[in-house]
């Protein structure tokens, strides 16, 4: 993992993991058993790498690829209405040169901004298992070593915090005892570190009941370019 030198050749090293037997056989059959709206697309059916720009001081942080969006396209959050929802707040906020995300090749680009996810295989039910994310934690903790100019690192849920949080730890940073428990809004300033935000996940579940608005979303965005500047 130390031979990684760059985030393109972590990023290629990343598509071609096959660490997971569950996660590697409902990748790829997600691909193959296509949903109907997206039968005549080819689906990416890998490992989803890290987007954005390398020399980024914020890092958004998710959870998993979606099975239909992320595991289709190969982009994070691309593909999918999280990813409508998260693109926009960052196009809002002056991260993204467009709204929308849609495909690799759409002309999505990122300004100060990376997007990841502490898992990269799309799971069942988006419910990686302890297993699966650990085996994932190499790839986190070597993206955000990468990201060296990262200082902010927004959190989307409880799922994406807590794994932050662990590779922070891992990577020897000087945290909090307690951790905060988890909160929208949330704001941990970290000694010899970046500053965590969190927010609620852009999921269906959040954004169709009014647990997380736009505003929201916006308001966490626009601290998190207040203090990447």
């Amino acid at each position: 993992m130390s031979g990684l030198g760059s985030l393109e050749e972590l990023n290629a090293a990343v598509a071609g993991c096959r660490r997971c037997p569950r996660l590697v056989a409902w990748r790829e059959e997600v691909a193959a058993v296509k949903r109907a709206a997206f039968e005549g697309q080819d689906y990416w059916g890998r490992p989803v790498p890290g987007f954005g720009d390398p020399t980024a001081g914020v890092v958004v942080i998710g959870l998993a690829p979606a099975a239909h969006g992320a595991n289709r396209t190969g982009r994070m959050f691309t593909g999918d209405r999280s990813g409508d929802w998260l693109y926009r707040a960052m196009h809002r906020a002056g991260f993204a040169n467009q709204p929308t995300s849609t495909g690799r090749d759409d002309g999505l680009e990122l300004s100060g901004a990376w997007v990841t996810a502490p898992v990269r295989c799309a799971p069942p039910a988006n419910k990686p298992t302890p297993a699966e994310r650990d085996a994932c934690a190499d790839w986190f903790d070597r993206e955000l070593a990468l990201l060296e100019r990262a200082r902010v690192y927004v959190v989307l849920g409880g799922f994406g915090y807590q794994a932050t949080w662990a590779s922070l730890r891992r990577r020897g940073m000087d945290l909090p005892r307690p951790r905060p428990p988890f909160a929208h809004g949330l704001e941990v300033a970290l000694v010899d570190g970046p500053t965590i935000l969190a927010s609620y996940h852009p999921s269906q579940q959040n954004t169709f009941t009014g647990r997380l608005t736009e505003e929201m979303l916006d308001s966490v965005f626009a601290r998190a370019a207040e203090l990447a500047r």
